[in-house]
């Protein structure tokens, strides 16, 4: 799938004409020397602003995240409040940045950031939005500086986001695992249960940590069908961008990936449908999460659970059958 949301243009680190403010240079308190963002001047952050915070480079499967944070300033104003700096904490080896040579000459860098823009939603409402990679490196750091900003800017509740691969047919609706530093925050929302040990991720971290101060954070992993993972799935972002909203209560427009999430699942339902055994894969998750969506309702499954290797089987099948220029 090709669907890619429109540029936007926000205000870059490096922007001619933009002075830069060291934290910790108004009347509010001097922030710690761990506190590596710094503010650009322009007008004050008011209010008690929610927080969204969506770092590229893990557990975006399906590209829900990175769609959600381009729909996001694609289709609302903002401006950019805060950077930090990547230089010594970014992997340029490992994530080499793409680069445009033309003829003879190099003509541009894409430079990776990490930006904290302000966000205005269509009611008018202001909240905060962190985006950029995952530092590779410095994580301790750069969750320091962060709640600072938490502190600085009397931010009332933290959202995360993130996308995770899951055994779920894209015929059913996706998927969400809420979490949160208080669960009366997610009151409502289903939880796996269970201890779980999972890879440690500076999103993850932070929620961990601003729940050690005492301040409200929630997190949400939506459900990408594991054989879409390396494609731009926008059901899932819509999914991920309707849990924002509920959650916080923002009013932000969602026809544009409503569009691409219909174009993409009729893609996805053509493709499949090009082969049996592609067929019987999608039919076999459709019977498992049926089965489990009526046990969890206190009814009896209408059909018989399938083995992990009948459908691990029929999944290898399906993705070979898609190839690398098929989602």
């Amino acid at each position: 799938m090709s669907w890619r949301p429109k540029r936007w243009r926000g205000v870059s680190r490096n922007a001619p004409g933009q002075q830069r403010v060291a934290a910790g240079m108004t009347d509010t308190p001097e922030p710690t020397a761990d506190d590596a963002f710094e503010l650009l001047d322009g007008p004050a952050v008011e209010g008690q602003p929610v927080l969204v915070h969506a770092l590229s480079g893990f557990l975006d499967a399906g590209n829900a995240r990175k769609l959600v944070v381009y729909h996001l300033l694609a289709t609302l104003s903002q401006r950019t409040v805060a950077s930090y700096d990547l230089d010594d904490s970014f992997d340029y080896r490992a994530r080499r940045p793409r680069m445009v040579f033309d003829s003879d000459k190099f003509t541009s860098v894409d430079l990776p950031e990490m930006l904290l823009s302000e966000v205005t939603d269509a009611a008018g409402t202001k909240f905060l939005l962190l985006h950029g990679p995952e530092p590779d490196v410095g994580w301790q750091r750069f969750i320091r500086g962060v709640l600072a900003l938490v502190e600085r800017f009397d931010v009332r509740l933290t959202v995360g986001v993130n996308a995770i691969p899951w055994a779920t047919p894209h015929t059913r609706p996706v998927g969400v695992t809420a979490h949160a530093t208080s669960s009366d925050l997610i009151a409502g929302q289903e939880s796996l249960g269970g201890v779980i040990e999972v890879p440690g991720h500076l999103g993850g971290m932070l929620e961990f940590e601003l729940g050690k101060k005492g301040k409200p954070a929630i997190g949400f992993a939506v459900h990408v069908p594991h054989y879409l993972v390396g494609a731009e799935y926008p059901r899932a972002a819509l999914t991920m961008l309707r849990e924002v909203a509920n959650s916080t209560g923002l009013v932000i427009p969602a026809d544009e990936l409503v569009t691409a999430a219909d174009t993409a699942d009729r893609e996805i339902d053509t493709q499949v449908a090009e082969n049996p055994e592609n067929v019987e894969a999608i039919k076999m998750l459709e019977a498992q999460y049926d089965a489990v969506a009526a046990s969890r309702t206190g009814g009896t499954p209408v059909v018989s659970l399938l083995s992990g290797y009948e459908i691990a089987s029929q999944l290898e099948h399906f993705m070979r059958d898609l190839g690398d220029d098929k989602p």
